[in-house]
């Protein structure tokens, strides 16, 4: 089960360099259900969520480089393309600070994942977040993937 909370970026925060990161690149095979493949750094899964917007299922599994090019000749829309910054904040928390590129950019995101509803009900994002975007479809990767909707 994956329990997220997303928001806009106000301003990015002073010491991003000093926290790791990854570059990711994914597509999309199908948005209903969510058939996602990603390339993060040099690791491969292919990613199947199902519907919801704070809560839904999530299972991955590893792929290899091979299996990713091919699966990623077949994907609709945009392939993404972004950097993500892991800042680890309260109670193990991490906040994944997502910096699109090419045709989504200048979009920036934050999620934060819980390892429960009451937890991610409860949680008080930190000054730098904006607008709080779980429940706005829009902003979902598999929303932004399709070429004609841009937020």
């Amino acid at each position: 089960m994956e329990i997220e909370r997303k928001f806009l970026i106000n301003q990015l925060p002073d010491n991003l360099n000093s926290y790791k990161k990854k570059e990711l690149e994914q597509g999309y095979l199908n948005t209903d259900p969510v058939v996602r493949i990603r390339k993060s750094d040099q690791s491969y899964e292919l990613t199947y969520k199902s519907a919801g917007l704070m809560s839904r299922e999530e299972y991955n599994l590893p792929i290899n480089e091979k299996s990713y090019l091919h699966l990623k000749e077949k994907c609709d829309g945009l392939i993404i393309s972004k950097t993500r910054y892991l800042i680890p904040i309260d109670n193990q928390l991490v906040i994944e600070l997502d910096i699109f590129h090419h045709d989504l950019s200048p979009l920036i995101l934050a999620e934060v994942e819980f390892p429960d509803e009451e937890t991610a009900c409860n949680f008080v994002p930190p000054l730098w977040f904006g607008k709080d975007v779980t429940f706005d479809g829009r902003y979902h990767n598999n929303y932004l993937s399709k070429t004609s909707n841009k937020v």
